[in-house]
C-alpha cells in the first residue's frame, strides 16, 4: 500500500512507511479550532496517535485502525481541552472495544466524561455538494516526518462532499460500492497523520451541528474518506 493510501494513525508501521516516503501534508490552510468540546485526543504511551469524538458520557468514537497492535494499557484520551494541557485524561475500560463490521469505526468505553457530546447525524443530513468540517490534531508540516510535527492544538478544515459515483474518488479508492463511507474534497485544507478517527461535522439549516463522518483515509492532497455516521447510527446507539 502506498503512503498516499495509508491510513492516518501514527503507529510504528505507518511511521516506518513515512520514513521512506515523500513528505506528508497537514490540515493545510485550515484554521485553529475555537469550540469543539466533544473532541478527544488519543495518545499511545503519551505520544499523539489519533483523534476521536465523545458520543456518550462513557464512549469515544474513532477509527478502528487506530488500535492495531496497541494494548488498552498504552492508551490515554485527553478530553475537554483543545490543547496539550488542561481538561481531563481518561483511560479505556479494558476489553471494551466495539468495532464495526462494515466500516473503519470503533467505539471504546471510558470512565464518565464531563464534556458536551456530539450529536449524531440522521439519514438525509449528508448529501453531495454539502460542506463538512473535519477536525484533528494531525501533522502540521509539509516536509519531514508527520510524527515529528503533530499539532499541539486542534485544527479544522472544510471539505465538500462528493457523490460515491465520483470517478476520482473511486479511482483513488476513497469509496467503494458500499454506502458505509463517503468521499470529500478539500476546500481550505486536508487531513494527515494523527487526524484518523477524527470527526466531520455538518451544520444544518437551523444552525445545529451534527456528526456525519469518522475519518478513515486521505490522499494527503485533496481527497479524504469518512465512515458514514448516519448509516451506522443504529449500531452506535446499540452500543452506547
Amino acid at each position: 500500500m502506498s503512503v498516499r493510501r495509508a491510513t492516518l494513525a501514527l503507529g510504528v508501521s505507518v511511521a516506518a512507511l513515512l520514513a521512506a516516503a515523500a513528505p506528508a501534508s497537514a490540515i493545510i490552510g485550515g484554521t485553529v479550532s475555537k469550540d469543539a468540546p466533544w473532541a478527544v485526543h488519543m495518545l499511545v504511551d503519551g505520544a499523539p496517535q489519533c483523534t476521536g469524538t465523545a458520543v456518550a458520557r462513557e464512549w469515544v468514537l474513532t477509527a478502528t485502525h487506530c488500535f492495531k497492535n496497541i494494548p488498552d494499557s498504552a492508551i490515554t484520551f485527553r478530553v475537554g481541552s483543545l490543547g496539550p494541557q488542561g481538561g481531563e485524561v481518561v483511560r479505556p475500560i479494558p476489553d471494551s472495544r466495539r468495532g464495526n463490521d462494515h466500516t473503519d469505526m470503533t467505539l471504546i468505553k471510558v470512565p464518565p466524561m464531563t464534556v458536551a457530546l456530539a450529536r449524531l447525524a440522521e439519514s438525509g443530513d449528508l448529501a453531495a455538494g454539502k460542506t463538512i468540517t473535519a477536525y484533528g490534531w494531525g501533522a502540521t508540516c509539509t516536509d519531514g516526518l508527520e510524527g515529528g510535527c503533530q499539532s499541539p492544538v486542534l485544527k479544522q478544515a472544510d471539505l465538500t462532499v462528493r457523490p460515491n459515483s465520483d470517478q476520482e474518488c473511486r479511482d483513488e479508492r476513497m469509496v467503494s460500492d458500499s454506502p458505509t463511507e463517503f468521499c470529500a474534497a478539500r476546500i481550505n485544507g486536508i487531513t494527515a497523520g494523527g487526524d484518523s478517527g477524527g470527526p466531520a461535522f455538518l451544520t444544518r439549516p437551523d444552525g445545529s451541528a451534527v456528526l456525519v463522518g469518522v475519518l478513515s483515509l486521505s490522499d494527503r492532497d485533496h481527497l479524504a474518506s469518512f465512515g458514514d455516521v448516519a448509516y451506522q447510527r443504529a449500531w452506535i446507539q446499540s452500543v452506547i
